[in-house]
Formats: structure tokens, sequence, C-alpha cells
């Protein structure tokens, strides 16, 4: 359970707000494709899209972050219902069907959004009233991004949400090395990450790790994350 506690002040005096969950989910949902952008950062899209008549699927909410990276939202409406597999499944089911998420974005946003689209950041958000340790523990053992976020009401007209975990996708990186020789199928060598910087000098992998660790710091929402050349 969140440890998180609300007081509202005023009068000399001290009152805690009792949090709670919403009475029905749907009217979070409504509330969160209302505002997404506001909420998440992320361009709502469509509402309870449906995945075909071979798939039989409804996604909650769809949407476009500010990195121009699809983003499947799912609201947890139940503490037994299994929302993370549930998102994973339709995740896998988006990364088979860009063509069509592709003519989503065109038609909701722009042709410029849709040619802009990066597949490689595509993203699933778990909402839910509270998420359980192995909610948490599963999605560390998954190599996909995924953020858990927990929400509370609190009095008429407060909401919180919390990002309980957040898990990045991890790639190999390959940077193209300046002055490489070509290999004899005709394509330039390229060098991963962890080799460019073990032929770093010393006063270069400083500087890389003070600002890793500076973007870091700026907030617990900063991932890190390796991303494809």
């Amino acid at each position: 359970m969140s440890d998180i506690q609300l007081f509202r002040l005023g009068g000399g005096k001290v009152q805690e707000l009792p949090g709670k969950a919403a009475a029905i989910e749907k009217d979070l949902q409504m509330l969160i494709e209302s505002h997404m952008e506001t909420f998440l950062g992320v361009r709502f899209l469509e509402t309870e899209y449906h995945t075909g008549k071979t798939h039989r699927g409804r996604i909650d909410s769809l949407g476009l972050d500010e990195n121009n990276c699809p983003v499947i939202i799912e609201y947890k409406r139940h503490s037994n219902e299994n929302v993370i597999n549930q998102g994973l499944f339709y995740l896998d089911w988006l990364l088979d069907h860009k063509a069509e998420f592709q003519l989503l974005v065109m038609e909701k946003i722009s042709k410029t959004a849709a040619k802009a689209i990066d597949w490689s950041g595509t993203r699933l958000i778990c909402i839910a009233a509270d998420f359980n340790k192995y909610d948490e523990h599963a999605v560390q053992q998954i190599n996909r991004n995924i953020n858990l976020i927990r929400y509370k009401l609190f009095a008429d007209d407060l909401l919180m949400l919390e990002l309980v975990n957040a898990v990045v996708e991890n790639s190999p990186q390959y940077i193209i090395a300046n002055g490489s020789v070509s290999s004899g199928n005709g394509k330039r060598h390229t060098r991963t990450q962890r080799e460019q910087l073990s032929s770093a000098s010393p006063a270069l992998l400083s500087l890389y790790e003070q600002l890793k660790s500076y973007v870091l710091s700026l907030s617990d929402e900063v991932q890190f994350k390796e991303l494809k050349a």
C-alpha cells in the first residue's frame, strides 16, 4: 500500500485527507483521457480500441508520447486482475500492427507525427489504485518498457499519481565509428556503447559519469535508456 499522506492546512489546524480509489474506474479512465498530456505527457489517440475479430481484444487507451513513442494504457479495475499480462498481450499486438497505428496517428494528429513514430520506445502504462509485490517484481523480470502508476483520490478535487516502478527495455546500442574500415560485405563497422567507453580517455569517462549522474538525479522519473543508432 502507498504510504503517502495528504494534509489540509488552515485556521491553525491540520486535517488529514483520507485517500480512496475511484468508485467507478471508468470515471478515472475518462478523466485521464481528457487530460492525458497533462497527467502523463502523452497525446491521447483513442479509447477502447478494438484489436479486430481475430485478436478480440480492447485496449483501454492509446496514445503517443512526447518522444513520438506509442503508448498503451491499461487500468487495473480489480485487485485480482492481471493487467500487466493483458497489457503485454496488447503490446505484442501493437508491434505486429504498426501500419494500423500509423493510420490512427495520421488521422488524430498529423502525417508528420505518423512518419516520426519511434517504435523502439513503445511503452505500457498500467494504472491502478494499488499494486502488490508480485506485480512490482514481475515487471522487473520483463525486458519491456513498463510503467506502474498508483493513483489515489483525495477529497473531491485532488488526484495523486505515483510512479511505483519504471522498467526500461535494454537493447544493444551500436555507434558508427568514424574512420572505420568497411567489412567484406560493404557495411561499416559498428561499436557498442561499452566498446566506445572502454577506449575513451579518463577525462572523457569522468565527464560521462558526471553528466549521467546529474541527469539521473534530476527526478525519479528520469530513466537511463540506450537508443539504437
